[in-house]
């Protein structure tokens, strides 16, 4: 049994590969060429009016794409809602999800209807990965080419969740192990972590590094001592845990490298982010990033693109949803 288990692991990478490149060749750039020629303007030009009214649009919709991809595959179950409750967003990893996200999509959706030549033709999981570009792109991150051709699923269950995010609080195996399930390198796990370049998070997430990290140290080590007591100031022990603290503290609403400079200075909000650094299988990569804004656009156009294929349903799998926030 234990030699069967050494083949299986050994020949999963080879597996993966396979399966990325079937699922990639179903995908195309240019897929509502015929259907929807227009679907890039139209999403661009709605998602950059949603852009103008709040900032918050940027980091809620990244944020809301790669929830989806990591639960059941980019299929935009994440828009489900379920009267009950029991829908993925209900789960409590996905409660601070902010509103923005969803309201982005669903507005590209209604911009997208309003063309009687689009209407009901693309799928709400294009969408979100068209508009989730976009809102890089306008936060001051690289432009890149997306694929196309995803259908919609039509399940969405507050159990599936479980188990399938990574915490604020994992360590780098953890955290390449998580990815790897999904063909995720380690380059592609430092790239996607540069996403906390721009959004929040709350002070309950990461209050236990700066308050109660362990016997022999109140503050995790880590972390900054500066930053720290910034981050106690911010966030009082007897304080809403709801507060919202920027994950980059340097440049919040740029989307940008300084979030890779800030983990070489201790200054990484989540334990999750930190690790990247204090580990030395990554910390090259992270050096590499801090340095050269360029070489990090490229690596998380390229990280964004292979996520983009998790899981997809195509052909005649799954559905176009009428509404993005239940099944047809």
């Amino acid at each position: 049994m234990r030699n069967q288990t050494r083949i299986f692991l050994s020949l999963l990478p080879l597996v993966l590969v396979l399966l990325f490149n079937s699922v990639s060749a179903q995908l195309r750039t240019d897929f509502y060429r015929n259907t929807c020629p227009n679907v890039e303007s139209l999403v661009r030009a709605a998602v950059r009016a949603k852009f103008q009214q709040t900032f918050v649009t940027a980091p809620a919709t990244l944020r809301l794409f790669f929830h989806d991809c990591f639960v059941r595959g980019c299929d935009a179950s994440i828009m489900l809602a379920n009267q009950k409750g029991g829908a993925e967003k209900d789960h409590p990893d996905n409660l601070s999800l902010a509103g923005d996200g969803f309201d982005t999509v669903v507005k590209a959706k209604a911009a997208l209807d309003s063309n009687p030549r689009c209407r009901n033709k693309v799928s709400c999981a294009d969408i979100l990965a068209l508009a989730t570009r976009d809102v890089v792109n306008l936060a001051g991150g690289p432009f890149y080419p997306v694929e196309l051709g995803r259908r919609d699923g039509r399940i969405s269950t507050k159990a599936s969740v479980q188990h399938r995010l990574p915490g604020p609080d994992f360590n780098l195996d953890q955290l390449v192990t998580m990815f790897a399930t999904h063909g995720l390198k380690l380059t592609d796990l430092v790239a996607l972590s540069g996403a906390h370049s721009i959004g929040f998070s709350h002070c309950s997430r990461f209050s236990k590094r700066i308050y109660n990290f362990s016997p022999r140290s109140r503050i995790d080590p880590t972390l900054n001592q500066q930053y720290a007591f910034q981050l106690r100031q911010m966030c009082p022990v007897h304080v809403d845990p709801r507060i919202a603290i920027n994950m980059d503290p340097a440049t919040p609403r740029t989307f940008d490298n300084a979030y890779f400079r800030n983990l070489q200075g201790g200054r990484g909000l989540f334990t999750s982010d930190q690790v990247l650094f204090t580990n030395p299988r990554s910390r090259a990569t992270v050096n590499l990033f801090a340095a050269n804004n360029g070489a990090f656009g490229r690596a998380f156009a390229e990280a964004m693109t292979k996520l983009g294929r998790v899981g997809v349903l195509t052909g005649n799998r799954g559905e176009i949803r009428i509404d993005c926030t239940r099944p047809n």
